[in-house]
């Protein structure tokens, strides 16, 4: 077997493979004779049919079947053992690619087109300046995050007299045009209802104040701005007649229910934060802004590789590929797709492209390495954030590695794990090389920059 190279400019290449009946035949009477021990034809038992009729039947489609798989090893071995820097998959060569038939020929002559990164260098040092956006926690972003634990902590009570967002409870009758109770009109027994939903400020303030056993006349239709989906639900009537019902109905209330929040206790404190960790409130906000604060440092880490990414695509500059067999590489990869779809994606599709080596360049540069631990790690701190979101800020070690386990058994997970990883360590490892000019800004300011 013969693999050569040759260039065909800076960034395409030409691998030609050449196949001697030496190389392969070994492989291809291996594998007649594995298929002759299993073949079954009438008239023969089974690992007797003749050799002879085997290679009649199907020698040639072993043999071509063996000669690609030797073809396809060798190939990638090549590319490797040379340290190659391809771009996508080697694709047969349009050009000079000789007939191949396997039915007289033994010796084998294959061309592949091959696409080479282009050369670059990255270099970083103290010379190059990124923005580092220090987002701010304030007492406000503090005060509605206790709020969110007391809310937890609460409870509902029965009170006396209605107040905003309160609930209500009791029997609402339909009314007729004087104002009385109409004979075989909608009748709800525990109707439930929450004005400070309604949409009429008007019909809203007839429950003002209203306390148990009032009866009071309201018109839901106007209530609700003849909302089906809502006078449906209320009315107990399919949305079809809820959109029609414009009658007055009364409503004698029965209960009252209010939501009130927990106290700022102990007990809350151990809740978010473990126990003893925080014994007075001063303590407990201090804490909670530390992890407010350790939440903003991953969005600003995540900016600055926005903003890396930008300085280090204007210091490389746009760099020279095989455009055409690139497209080539990249209707191969979209095979539902027309070439209209590869020429309005080419340049973004380089973009990215470009980005990638650049980190690639990076990642080998600062010796970063992503191991099983690290994946498992990240897999348990996308897991912790989750449980976060809903105030759960304790969640006990074996029960993040068993939601982690399970995040770790999709494939699609995983390699979105494994790119976090090294975008992690790359940030950290590239933050002392670099001039960070801090910026402090409102966490309004800041989301308004991805908008």
């Amino acid at each position: 077997m013969n693999i050569s190279l040759q260039n065909t400019d800076k960034v395409s290449a030409v691998l030609t493979v050449k196949l001697e009946k030496a190389d392969y035949q070994d492989k291809v009477d291996k594998a007649l004779k594995n298929f002759r021990q299993k073949a079954q034809m009438p008239g023969f038992r089974k690992g007797m049919v003749p050799m002879s009729l085997i290679k009649k039947m199907y020698g040639k489609s072993i043999l071509a079947e063996e000669v690609n798989k030797m073809l396809s090893e060798n190939v990638v071995k090549y590319i490797d053992d040379n340290k190659l820097g391809i771009l996508g998959e080697p694709l047969p060569n349009l050009d000079k690619q000789p007939a191949i038939d396997f039915d007289t020929m033994e010796t084998f002559e294959f061309l592949f087109d091959i696409a080479l990164a282009p050369e670059f260098k990255v270099e970083l040092g103290a010379d190059d300046k990124v923005n580092y956006y220090d987002i701010e926690v304030t007492d406000e972003m503090v005060d509605n995050q206790i709020k969110v634990y007391k809310r937890r902590n609460g409870k509902y009570e029965q009170v006396d007299t209605y107040a905003e967002n309160d609930m209500l409870k009791g029997l609402l009758a339909e009314l007729d045009e004087e104002g009385n109770t109409k004979e075989g009109g909608i009748q709800v027994e525990g109707a439930v209802m929450m004005p400070s939903y309604m949409k009429n400020e008007e019909q809203k303030a007839i429950f003002a104040n209203a306390k148990v056993n009032d009866v009071l006349v309201f018109n839901p239709y106007t209530a609700w701005d003849g909302s089906p989906a809502e006078l449906a639900s209320l009315l107990k009537i399919d949305k079809e007649a809820a959109g029609e019902m414009k009658s007055n109905f009364s409503y004698q209330v029965e209960e009252i229910t209010r939501f009130v929040e927990g106290e700022l206790s102990q007990e809350i404190f151990d809740q978010v934060l473990g126990e003893g960790v925080a014994k007075t409130e001063e303590e407990f906000r201090t804490k909670v802004k530390e992890i407010i604060a350790q939440q903003f440092t991953a969005d600003s880490d995540y900016k600055f590789l926005i903003d890396l990414r930008e300085l280090l695509m204007n210091k490389v500059g746009k760099l020279e590929f095989a455009d055409d067999l690139m497209k080539r590489i990249m209707r191969a990869n979209n095979p539902d797709k027309d070439d209209k779809f590869v020429e309005e994606n080419y340049d973004k599709s380089i973009e990215e492209l470009t980005w990638h080596l650049i980190k690639e360049q990076l990642v080998e540069k600062n010796n970063i390495k992503v191991e099983q631990q690290d994946i498992f790690n990240m897999a348990k701190e996308a897991t912790r954030i989750q449980f976060a979101q809903y105030g759960m800020l304790t969640v006990p070690d074996e029960l993040l590695e068993n939601y982690a386990k399970e995040m770790l058994k999709k494939k699609g997970s995983v390699e979105g794990l494994v790119n976090r990883v090294i975008e992690v360590k790359l940030t950290n490892a590239i933050k002392p090389q670099v001039t960070l000019e801090h910026k402090t800004i409102s966490a309004e300011d800041f989301n308004k920059m991805f908008e």
